[in-house]
């Protein structure tokens, strides 16, 4: 199974993600070739070297008309603190209107009204164009485009978590809500070129580490904001999320959104034989390399994480915990089993245990609490580790049994299923031994085929 693990220990912006992963293709030129051909108005994407630690890596750069979004104001120290998601939206990503002076977040002002692309409204004048955008001028962009019908589909669901979080974070609904055109272009085109990329990297699943989203805080017109910004740490709900000593805004909410949307979960980077590993950097200097590490590789089986729920009771007929079980099962439970055990003041009782995904936690949880006589529920996350499965069918003269296979790890076996082996048993007035013998001589047949 192909696997590509996302190291945001530097936090993540939509450029950077863009780099990482671009340097994990053999041939990078084809693909920026392909990606300036797409049609994304006055866009210019180009990969440049960069250094960062010591470590060597790739910085992507997208001009906007000609020039890299903050250039004009690299002299009034314009660039945002990670230096990645340029700034020229009329509003900052932390939903304030900017004043007139520059900074970044580190504590210093904010600059010339210019936030991160996902902002809207300000008033210093530039050479660019001041129109604004709404979310559906940019899907009519977005499907201009020379993508596919899936690359497309991933662009604008991941714009619309930025768009979602933005009308959270200003209170008006997201047909209100309006990005500065310049800003705008510039994360469509982050959020466009990493869409592109992990389609053609094509992995099964996507792994982040927990993101470093950068400590600190950032002045603006209207106050003093924390970071991470208002709009990524509402798209960062559930996602683990740590600060730390770096001070800086180490993740946007173009990095966050697009991290939300391709990942299939967080957490530690699974056992994996690697096959190629990107480094996308940022453009400020920190005391730790700042980038974002992409390592793509594959897994013999899987991993997933599961979660364990678990409680005691004494005082439940073993008829009324058969019942919990079953009702457990039908909710989507992936194992139910009891262990007896022995309780305060001597007592005879029963352990009830329940795996079920993070997505089921909540409905296990309730049903423990409805069908038993617990007052308290244990939870356990828990690494699980999967052999890759299929299923294929083997007819034989008395009919068709499933039969699972099972591989990864050096193993492989397979295994009938039960179900059926007893049906067609029953209803031929044989032995399931006898039907499996007939499964295995019409598999040793077609093998020599």
């Amino acid at each position: 199974m192909k696997v590509l693990y996302l190291d945001c220990g530097m936090g993540a912006a939509g450029d950077m993600l863009t780099a990482a992963l671009l340097e994990l293709l053999p041939e990078p030129e084809s693909f920026l070739e392909e990606l300036n051909s797409i049609g994304i108005p006055k866009v210019e994407f180009k990969k440049e070297n960069s250094v960062k630690c010591g470590i060597c890596g790739t910085h992507m750069s997208v001009k906007i008309d000609g020039m890299e979004e903050g250039e004009e104001e690299r002299g009034h120290s314009h660039e945002n603190t990670h230096g990645q998601e340029r700034a020229h939206s009329h509003e900052n990503a932390h939903g304030q209107e900017c004043g007139h002076s520059h900074g970044n977040a580190h504590g210093q002002e904010c600059g010339h009204s210019h936030g991160n692309a996902h902002g809207q409204y300000g008033n210093h004048s530039h050479e660019h164009s001041h129109s604004h955008t709404s979310l559906r001028e940019i899907e009519a962009l977005i499907n201009g485009l020379k993508l596919s019908e899936k690359v497309k589909q991933d662009v604008i669901s991941v714009y619309g978590l930025i768009a979602e979080a933005e009308s959270h974070v200003h209170g008006k609904p997201v047909t209100e809500i309006h990005f500065h055109e310049v800003g705008m272009m510039d994360a469509v085109a982050d959020v466009t070129a990493v869409c592109m990329l992990m389609d053609r990297l094509a992995p099964d699943e996507i792994v982040a580490s927990p993101v470093h989203v950068g400590s600190g805080q950032v002045r603006c017109a209207h106050g003093i904001i924390p970071v991470p910004a208002p709009a990524a740490a509402y798209i960062l709900k559930d996602v683990p999320i740590y600060g730390g000593s770096i001070k800086g805004e180490l993740t946007t909410p173009t990095g966050a959104a697009l991290l939300k949307y391709f990942a299939s979960r967080f957490g530690d980077m699974p056992v994996m034989r690697l096959t190629a590993t990107g480094y996308g950097m940022g453009k400020k200097d920190f005391p730790a390399a700042n980038c974002v590490r992409a390592m793509l590789g594959e897994t013999e089986g899987g991993t997933d994480c599961i979660y364990e729920l678990s409680c005691n009771v004494d005082d439940m007929t073993a008829e009324a915990v058969a019942y919990a079980s079953e009702r457990l099962f039908e909710a989507g439970a992936r194992d139910v089993y009891t262990v007896s055990c022995g309780m305060k003041k001597s007592r005879q009782g029963t352990l009830i245990c329940v795996l079920c995904s993070e997505d089921d936690k909540e409905e296990m949880i309730r049903l423990l609490f409805k069908h038993t006589s617990t007052i308290g529920i244990r939870e356990n996350a828990m690494r699980r580790y999967v052999l890759d499965r299929s299923f294929e069918t083997v007819s034989t003269q008395y009919g068709n049994i499933r039969r699972k296979l099972v591989s990864g790890y050096g193993v492989t076996r397979y295994k009938y299923e039960y179900d059926d082996l007893a049906k067609l048993a029953a209803e031929n007035k044989t032995t399931i031994e006898e039907i499996k013998r007939l499964a295995d001589e019409t598999v040793i047949k077609r093998s020599r085929q």
